[in-house]
């Protein structure tokens, strides 16, 4: 694929929950920019999630995997969780077998305050947040090792195992350093907990020391994790680039969601890095609110973390100029009250999408 893809194709997995409403928004927006822009754009809705897999118990087929591997350049997805499904195993065969099926290693999640009254700490304004963490997305606690033994009696034991590789380890803290050079950063922050999990994150203090040598012209910090939730609530503005495990990595985005104004606004990227573009596939693109049963249905859902994701999207797909007006159009929305209640507004799901692609259809 070129730099600046014209010519593309998106493969959207609606999901669960307001998952179908907000996806519905983005791709309102692909269409719309590749009217105005001239793009050749395909859009390959999949029929998965709770509802597929109650009707017939498809999670994840592998020719489907294969489709995607062999056909698309992104996949956008909504949201996965339906309390109907015990487990929710539908959901971890969809977002593993991307994610790790696709080797999707980063998981990049921009952190922005848009508007000064999303803005939770009485002493800092929007502009004091403004970071990225890069959460190592393919091994960790996640990859399912362990399991029970004498499970359902007293004397049960469950264990799971923490699986952490020097590639994997050192791969994200690379990606993390990089993304900081290329963005003007000044500093890189690592969070562990190898004061506890001595042996899996003395690699992670090892590696990120290694690396960390080859830039000589970035600040390196380590930081224990619960420390760093503290210090994200007491001062944000020191960080810029956080590089983390696949659990802490979690932890660490929901926390920074609430400094953004909510899950609402929180997007992501599942990424290979730029330099490790293996095959078509650029990535898995997610906002990461989660399905929200209890409102599908209800025309609430805040879709702007969708539009957010469209533009991590289309920079992936060599569009950066886009994903910054998005990022422009989204916190114009916040000022002047084109949004849900949620972030300050009175606009439903699909009012908010319509004056997204309206603003853009009007320059």
């Amino acid at each position: 694929m070129s730099e600046a893809a014209t010519s593309f194709r998106v493969t959207v997995i609606g999901g669960d929950g307001i998952g179908p409403e907000v996806t519905a928004v983005g791709m309102d927006v692909l269409r719309t920019l590749a009217e105005l822009r001239g793009w050749a754009l395909a859009l390959d809705v999949l029929d998965l999630g709770a509802e597929r897999y109650l009707r017939d118990g498809t999670t994840f087929p592998d020719e489907v995997a294969a489709r995607i591997a062999e056909e698309s350049d992104a996949v956008l997805l909504g949201a996965l969780g339906d309390p109907r499904v015990p487990g929710n195993q539908h959901a971890r065969d969809i977002l593993f077998g991307l994610r790790f099926g696709m080797d999707l290693y980063c998981n990049v999640r921009p952190v922005q305050c848009l508007a000064d009254r999303l803005m939770p700490l009485k002493a800092y304004a929007a502009a004091d947040v403004d970071f990225t963490v890069f959460r190592e997305n393919t091994e960790g606690i996640y990859v399912g090792m362990g399991g029970h033994f004498k499970k359902g009696t007293p004397d049960e034991i469950a264990i799971q195992e923490d699986v952490n590789s020097r590639k994997g380890v050192e791969r994200v803290i690379r990606a993390a350093f990089a993304h900081a050079t290329r963005t003007g950063a000044g500093s890189v922050h690592m969070a562990d907990k190898h004061n506890a999990m001595v042996h899996a994150h003395e690699l992670w203090l090892r590696v990120f020391r290694e690396v960390a040598a080859e830039y000589p012209e970035l600040e390196a910090h380590h930081v224990y994790v619960d420390a760093l939730c503290l210090y994200l609530v007491q001062d944000p503005r020191p960080f810029e680039v956080i590089v983390t495990c696949n659990l802490f990595g979690d932890i660490v985005t929901d926390l920074a969601a609430a400094l953004q104004g909510g899950m609402g606004m929180a997007a992501s990227a599942n990424v290979r890095p730029p330099g490790d573009e293996r095959g078509r596939l650029r990535g898995l693109f997610e906002p990461v609110h989660g399905s929200a049963p209890p409102l599908a249905g209800q025309d609430v859902a805040n879709p702007f973390a969708t539009v957010l994701t469209v533009g991590q999207l289309l920079a992936h797909l060599g569009h950066p100029h886009e994903d910054a007006r998005l990022r422009a159009l989204v916190q114009r929305g916040l000022a002047e009250g084109k949004c849900t209640r949620d972030v300050g507004g009175e606009l439903g799901t699909k009012a908010v999408g319509a004056w997204v692609c309206d603003q853009l259809r009007s320059g």
